[in-house]
């Protein structure tokens, strides 16, 4: 979790994220600044690590989240790329190092995508 005084650095007045968001491996942007809301919602992510071994779903290793950046669409994301599915749910990762997961998309909801502040830096 973000300390206070850093989440007040990030989050907007109008709840929107101040900064890029980028990639923690690579740098790679995933977000421009203005373009998802603040959310807190706990959910779970696998510990970070390639796209193939994610898709397997078969280690349960993690870390439960709650702070993220909440996007309504796809394709407001400048570089994401997204898991087979596991279940019902695609994990969001890194398209460019393909490190992750960096966020989760639930498809019975076709407009939550959720990036977890914890798995992301900002510029």
């Amino acid at each position: 979790m973000e300390p206070m005084e850093q989440l007040s650095e990030l989050v907007s007045a109008e709840g929107r994220n101040r900064k890029a968001v980028l990639c923690r491996r690579c740098g790679s942007r995933v977000l421009q600044p203005g373009t998802a809301l603040f959310s807190r919602r706990q959910l779970f992510l696998p510990s970070m690590r390639k796209k193939p071994a994610l898709a397997d779903g078969s280690n349960p290793d993690g870390d439960l989240l709650q702070e993220h950046w909440l996007v309504d669409d796809m394709f407001i994301f400048e570089n994401v790329g997204f898991t087979k599915d596991v279940g019902n749910i695609k994990f969001l990762v890194c398209a460019d190092c393909e490190i992750g997961p960096i966020g989760w998309h639930c498809l019975d909801d076709k407009k939550s995508f959720y990036v977890a502040l914890e798995r992301v830096s900002h510029e």
